[in-house]
């Protein structure tokens, strides 16, 4: 493979999408990129099968050493290769195994070649390398989706925040700004059920009920935001994931609830989508010597 070309792959609780990703000018070549629907509750022979699959796919469309880079949910031993997650209904038959070894060895290629980070860390260095936050050198990130992820870059370093448990209201803040939120608050006010929060974005026009729920939950996020710009003192927060979709929906209530404790920061809308987290894990290895 080209020295300034990766592989980046994005492991999802439902998907895993791969591509060829341009270390020099930031982008995915669009004819590699590949997506498939996972049952992470498979078992593990099953997953991995599939796994190599797509990457053999994506790969075709490359020369050379193969290298990876993954944006994998946790948690995870990410410098090890080893899963640690176990309980959340996703990738179970993983657990205390050496994710890397087991991959690479599918992949006929060294672990070494495999780097891999947190997702909601490779979503946010996504958007700082390529993406919304390409300008600024200290920044915050929040992936807003089924979990909340959350992310730190600063000094070319990106870490994960997990924040996700941190304490918010009668529970913890993923509670409270995730997609079941708006399901469950949607259907305290009406008795109905929706699917998603795509389905309500539908209704706001035609119910009241569900114009209300966005702006509790842009309310939420505001005071959330408003400990975590706090803790960091980021120069702009970026917002990504599925639920960002409805930015617009939800984005004003966040705004006055920090233009109240006078924090004029910009909060950005991420404008890589489910690509960000494919450029960030890919450019893992825009740093390696090799490609210097």
């Amino acid at each position: 493979m080209n020295n300034l070309i990766t592989i980046g792959i994005d492991i999802g609780g439902t998907h895993i999408t791969t591509g060829l990703v341009d270390l020099q000018s930031r982008t995915i070549l669009q004819a590699s990129l590949f997506r498939t629907r996972l049952n992470t509750q498979a078992p593990l022979e099953e997953i991995l099968t599939i796994w190599s699959e797509i990457i053999k796919k994506t790969a075709a469309f490359g020369s050379g050493k193969l290298r990876l880079g993954m944006a994998m949910p946790g948690p995870f031993d990410y410098e090890e290769g080893i899963s640690l997650m176990v309980g959340q209904n996703k990738y179970d038959s993983f657990y205390d195994l050496n994710i890397k070894q087991l991959l690479a060895e599918r992949l006929n290629i060294n672990k070494e070649d495999i780097l891999m980070m947190n997702d909601a860390c490779c979503f946010l260095k996504g958007e700082v390398y390529g993406g919304a936050a390409r300008e600024y050198s200290d920044v915050i990130g929040l992936t807003l989706g089924t979990g909340l992820g959350s992310a730190k870059y600063a000094s070319s370093f990106t870490y994960d925040s997990e924040l996700w448990c941190h304490p918010f209201f009668d529970s913890i803040v993923e509670d409270y700004l995730s997609s079941g939120w708006f399901v469950n608050r949607f259907k305290e006010l009406t008795g109905l059920s929706i699917k998603d929060v795509k389905e309500l974005s539908s209704y706001v026009d035609s119910n009241v009920s569900a114009k209300i729920v966005f702006e509790e939950f842009g309310t939420n996020l505001g005071l959330f935001l408003v400990e975590f710009i706090n803790m960091e003192n980021p120069e702009v927060v970026v917002l990504g994931g599925n639920i960002a979709k409805a930015y617009n929906l939800f984005i004003p209530n966040t705004l006055a609830v920090l233009e109240k404790k006078s924090i004029n920061i910009p909060i950005l809308k991420a404008i890589l989508g489910e690509d960000a987290a494919i450029i960030g894990a890919a450019s893992l290895w825009a740093n390696n010597k090799e490609y210097v």
